[in-house]
């Protein structure tokens, strides 16, 4: 596995700076839901694409990258104050599905192992049932 290079290391800075501005630098409740999941940074280090999962409906996430997109400058100017870096990227705030995803994906396997067990135990060899256990 190489070492991370330039872009990994600057685009995980960018991830620990903006969680913590969003977390405690911004007054807007609707970003209150926002969670930085991952950031991108582009080959030539000017645009960084923040990838962040909303608390949450539709409506919810929506409201949240509305108010995201209306805070960029801000963002972007305590981000510059914060980073090593001799020019601050374009801060893009992009809606990340993947947490959404992955609790649903866990619900249905969540279902599918309740539903499992009980027949699974029905049709195992060699396990008496209690009733049968209290007949002989």
């Amino acid at each position: 596995m190489r070492a991370p290079g330039r872009r990994e290391r600057l685009a995980e800075a960018i991830r620990q700076e903006v969680a913590g501005i969003l977390r405690f630098h911004l007054a807007d409740p609707r970003i209150a839901r926002a969670t930085v999941t991952r950031v991108a940074v582009s080959g030539d280090l000017g645009v960084a694409r923040v990838y962040v999962s909303v608390l949450g409906g539709p409506k919810e996430q929506k409201e949240t990258l509305t108010a995201l997109r209306g805070a960029r400058g801000r963002v972007r100017a305590l981000l510059g104050r914060r980073l090593r870096a001799r020019v601050t990227p374009e801060v893009r705030f992009v809606f990340d599905p993947s947490v959404e995803f992955s609790i649903r994906l866990e619900q249905i396997l969540e279902r599918e192992r309740a539903r499992r067990p009980a027949a699974g135990e029905a049709s195992s060899p060699g396990k008496a049932s209690a009733d049968e256990e209290s007949d002989g």
